[in-house]
């Protein structure tokens, strides 16, 4: 394995050096190629429009026996199906 440069004109080399390194820690990576973004069906928005498809009722994890109201939509901006929870009484009616 090959030292470190040294010295008063190392500059450039240890710059370059550290900018290649950058690319195998897996924050920066994700950071600059907007993996977040991309995975995200929302694409970074807070909120998002979409066509409700169907009501599902999604199961609550053990020691829970409840079943909670839940609505499979379709978003608007990109097509991608996504399930969206229904808080509170009655929020299914509407």
């Amino acid at each position: 394995m090959a030292k470190s440069p040294l010295g008063l004109f190392a500059g450039r080399v240890l710059k370059a050096k550290k900018k290649r390194q950058r690319w195998s820690i897996s924050t920066y990576k994700r950071r600059k190629l907007g993996l977040d973004r991309k995975s995200n069906p929302f694409a970074g928005a807070p909120q998002a429009r979409g066509i409700v498809l169907e009501k599902v009722g999604i199961e609550a994890k053990q020691p829970n026996s409840a079943v909670r109201k839940c609505v499979r939509v379709q978003l608007i901006k990109n097509g991608k199906s996504v399930t969206a929870f229904l808080p509170r009484d009655g929020a299914m009616n509407f």
